[in-house]
């Protein structure tokens, strides 16, 4: 390898069994600088902030080869090369550059980039809109714009594309407000619902989606400009510097915008940590509607309980919110004749369970949160064109 203009080149070689560097004369210890700044401005803190924390730490001791092993662990694919350049500019400093750069429009290598950031942007666009088929469609549609865009031009992906869907999601926000005034506080957001214990491995995939609904529903009632600097920064960590550019605000402001979100979002019900209490509680006020046992529903409630059934915007009587916990009581009652059929769940990570009619058709999803063993926010949705809908696991 050799250029006319270069001080040295390092070559970094990504290999299915590990990392080889070649580093040439007459300047080491330049290269390693510009190595590290290098990996260092490449590892993602936004898409896999433990192995940015983990490559500033390798760094910060030294640890040149382990730290770019690990950068390469979570950016780079298994076929993938990078070969770095260093060269001389004309001022007589030094600056790190792709020799070798892969053409960014390549189709297949933007899909699998995409691909990779798939799940995190998911996860965006969800706690930003509580639709799983809205979060579905932002998604979509930086993809689509990924696909028309001169991506030469951009530095890094994962950010560029979250920045789209965020931009995207406020707009759905924004087109959502002039309805906000239907029945805002009987709005359950789309339940994220599966069969086994969300600490199973297996199932964490799904659930990095997922978020308590108690909290989805105090996001709903937040304006799309302090929505998205909440989720943004108190749930992604990203810099108010980019979010002030998403919501045309200084960098001020957006901090201003995330701290009466986060002031509303402390007014949301913090579930127990033990899940086996949980459970127990679940169990028991499933069992006590089955029988029929208004003591034992009495038992698991909160005494202020609230009851939120999301009926559809076709059936306004059907979405209410029901406050105590006799009238919830009294509510349960009239579904002991179908509970035999209620199949028990996990609702976005915390148990609840899904409402049966006898020949198996769905009636509802039901979440639950659960406080100091007592249940003190139950979350329904009735609405048969939104259940339809749902990605539900067989039952």
């Amino acid at each position: 390898m050799t250029t006319g203009t270069a001080a040295c080149i390092t070559a970094i070689i990504h290999f299915a069994d590990g990392i080889s560097i070649v580093a040439s004369a007459p300047c080491p210890e330049e290269v390693r600088q510009q190595l590290a700044a290098y990996v260092l401005g490449r590892c993602d803190d936004v898409l896999w902030p433990d192995a940015a924390r983990g490559v500033r730490t390798l760094l910060n001791d030294g640890r040149l080869n382990e730290a770019i092993a690990l950068y390469f662990e979570h950016t780079g694919s298994r076929w993938e090369q990078e070969r770095l350049e260093l060269v001389t500019t004309r001022h007589g400093d030094y600056r790190m550059q792709d020799a070798e750069r892969r053409p960014m429009q390549d189709a297949d290598w933007l899909a699998e980039r995409f691909e990779r950031a798939r799940g995190h942007l998911r996860a965006v666009a969800y706690r930003m809109l509580g639709s799983v088929p809205d979060a579905e469609d932002a998604v979509q549609e930086a993809w689509l714009r990924l696909s028309r865009a001169d991506a030469s031009g951009i530095e890094n992906i994962n950010g560029w594309l979250t920045t789209v869907v965020a931009r995207v999601s406020l707009n759905m926000l924004q087109s959502r407000s002039v309805r906000r005034e239907e029945a805002l506080d009987g709005r359950v957001p789309d339940p994220i619902v599966t069969l086994t214990d969300p600490r199973d491995p297996e199932r964490q995939a799904v659930l990095a989606d997922s978020v308590g609904l108690a909290l989805l529903v105090v996001l709903e009632s937040l304006a799309p400009a302090e929505r998205l600097a909440f989720v943004l920064h108190d749930m992604f960590d990203i810099p108010f510097e980019q979010i002030a550019s998403m919501v045309d605000r200084t960098p001020a402001a957006a901090r201003q915008l995330a701290s009466r979100a986060r002031q509303r979002v402390r007014t949301a019900a913090v579930p127990d940590p033990d899940r086996i209490t949980q459970q127990r509680v679940a169990d028991a006020f499933l069992a006590a509607v089955r029988e029929g046992n208004i003591q034992g529903l009495i038992d698991v409630l909160h005494p202020d309980v609230v009851f939120r059934i999301d009926g559809g915007t076709q059936r306004p009587g059907a979405t209410r919110v029901v406050h105590g916990a006799h009238a919830v009581v009294e509510g349960a009652m009239r579904f002991a004749s179908t509970a035999p059929y209620a199949r028990q769940v996990f609702v976005n990570g915390a148990p609840g369970f899904v409402g049966r009619h006898p020949d198996g058709r769905i009636m509802s999803v039901i979440g639950m949160t659960i406080r100091h063993g007592k249940i003190v926010e139950l979350h329904a949705v009735t609405d048969a064109e939104r259940l339809a809908k749902l990605d539900l696991p067989p039952l």
